[in-house]
């Protein structure tokens, strides 16, 4: 029974501390979709107008006879045809990010109904440890059962440590591709400037649009890494600028369309990225230092446990 409820509460120190991270994460969550649900129907109110101005200069009028005969019309109608692509571009981006939170919190609100009962679980097992302290001959037994609380808090906190490595590791593979998607634009992008012509047009935009499917999924990747981040009490000495993770890919996406062919603009989409893996890399690296001096804690307090109960 004195074992058993041991390892009873190791486990369940476990879930109270999933429990208070998910809800952390939750909280977040909302925090981000309300951001996102503005941002979404700015960009539809955007997209309206830029189709009504594409519109406009489609139609007949007199002013659009003028631009004709001036040689401007189809200047203006390219442009406004480019602006029009960039806010479809960019709204379909959020809607898809608003899916993804969506998502991620429907998965949250199952994980913390399976965790339901965590708290009123606990205050049974303190009931039940409070009798057997209270029914043992030995002055350790409290003390085991200390022991065996603190085991499950660091056990818990270098599980999060590992999941939250595991999301880092996750975007620095992901911005890694990206990061060769785009040396890949940037050198056909030389080429066409070159004289490449319509081929090596064409492939640079094949690279730019792996890119950009790689960058997307790494800003997803760094959504979770930050939600991993959330309840890591060492967060603040990790120096990590939340902010600036969400946001990194924004130049990407501001610009991709409009004017992202430019061969100065891959150079500065790629040395973003790779300013943003080295970021990432740099956090890891804090990480794998902290979960190590979490597991020397964890052994200490194991060893010390199977001491005692060795002597009861």
């Amino acid at each position: 029974m004195f074992s058993e409820i041991n390892a009873k509460l190791v486990e369940i120190q476990g879930e109270l501390r999933k429990k208070d991270k998910y809800n952390l994460q939750m909280e977040e969550y909302k925090r981000e979709l309300s951001m996102v649900i503005n941002i979404i129907e700015e960009l539809r109110a955007r997209l309206n107008s830029e189709q009504k101005d594409v519109h406009k200069l489609e139609s007949i009028s007199l002013t659009n006879l003028i631009a004709t005969l001036t040689g401007t019309k189809d200047e203006k109608l390219a442009k406004e045809k480019q602006e029009l692509i960039v806010a479809q571009h960019k709204l379909e981006e959020a809607e898809k990010t608003k899916r993804e939170i969506d998502k991620a919190m429907e998965d949250l609100r199952e994980k913390l109904l399976n965790l339901n009962r965590a708290e009123y679980n606990y205050q049974q097992l303190l009931l039940q440890k409070e009798n057997i302290v209270k029914a043992s001959t030995s002055p350790f037994a409290a003390k085991v059962f200390e022991l065996s609380e603190q085991e499950g808090v660091l056990k818990s906190y270098v599980n999060e440590l590992d999941e939250a490595k595991a999301a880092g590791n996750a975007v620095v593979r992901t911005l890694a591709h990206a990061i060769s998607a785009l040396e890949k634009a940037e050198g056909w992008g030389t080429w066409d400037l070159l004289g490449g012509g319509t081929i090596s047009d064409l492939v640079k935009h094949q690279h730019i649009d792996k890119a950009e499917k790689f960058l997307h999924h790494a800003q997803t990747g760094m959504r979770q890494f930050q939600k991993e981040l959330l309840d890591i009490k060492e967060t603040a000495l990790l120096q990590v600028n939340i902010s600036g993770m969400l946001k990194f890919a924004d130049f990407f996406f501001d610009g991709f369309i409009a004017d992202f062919m430019v061969q100065g603009k891959i150079q500065k989409s790629l040395q973003n990225t790779r300013n943003q893996y080295a970021k990432i890399k740099e956090i890891l690296q804090k990480l794998d230092v902290l979960a190590d001096e979490k597991m020397i804690e964890l052994e200490a307090i194991k060893k010390e446990k199977l001491e005692i109960v060795e002597r009861l």
